[in-house]
């Protein structure tokens, strides 16, 4: 199979990762998440990841419920680093070498990240995993994952989710909602459409990166988008 995509830049959700739990991280889904980026990374596809926090903590939430705002987003941050090394661990744990960047100074728990280092990881058949969002308080891991994929060069962002894309309206609550194949940015945005918020999106739209938002959550699926199988919802 000759991939779509050279190099990818996997946004994952924290959430996603709590399989049927209510919280923290299910074994089960890191493994078919760590077995499913291994199988791409075999057919030559340079792969950085960045992971949400929110099965441990949300800096918003925590906020709404009296925490301060920045030091709310600090944890969040803390939360994100928790993942990826799970997920490095994960990986390693198969034979797929992986290594865990962070947005702050956090050695040795992962080396500081600069996206000379990420590329390089990339390059050499490394995963790297870059933690801590942007590094900074008020900033989502949606913006975090655009930032990082548009330093690292990324041919695409993909949004690996339990939703299988883009759709009018939330189809867990919207029996009507229709999926979209494919949807411009701008329509996005004038549609306030929850795909990433709004700084992350216009940060793609502005750097001609684009989305494929995608179910994660069944096996097999992120080598099907990696082959150009049109599964999920094109965001251009």
């Amino acid at each position: 199979m000759n991939p779509k995509y050279k190099r990818v830049l996997l946004k994952l959700s924290g959430e996603s990762l709590m399989g049927h739990q209510g919280y923290g991280i299910d074994r089960v889904r890191l493994d078919e998440y760590a077995s499913q980026i291994a199988e791409i990374v075999r057919l030559g596809v340079e792969v950085g990841i960045v992971i949400g926090g929110g099965n441990i903590f949300r800096g918003l939430q925590g906020a709404a419920k009296g925490f301060d705002r920045v030091k709310g987003d600090q944890m969040g941050m803390l939360a994100t680093t928790i993942n990826s090394l799970a997920l490095s661990s994960a990986l390693e744990a198969i034979g797929q070498p992986a290594k865990v960047f962070t947005a702050i100074n956090m050695f040795p728990i992962g080396e500081q990240y600069s996206n000379r280092k990420a590329i390089e990881a990339i390059t050499s058949g490394t995963v790297a995993i870059m933690a801590g969002g942007t590094g900074n308080p008020f900033f989502t891991t949606d913006t975090g994952s655009a930032l990082r994929g548009i330093e690292i060069c990324a041919d695409v962002m993909l949004k690996g989710t339990r939703i299988d894309g883009v759709y009018t309206a939330d189809p867990e609550k919207d029996s009507t909602a229709v999926k979209f194949d494919k949807i411009s940015y701008a329509e996005v945005l004038n549609r306030g459409l929850k795909v990433m918020d709004l700084t992350a999106t216009a940060l793609c739209k502005e750097n001609g990166l684009p989305i494929v938002v995608f179910d994660m959550d069944t096996p097999g699926n992120l080598a099907k988008v990696i082959a150009g199988e049109p599964i999920g919802t094109l965001v251009y």
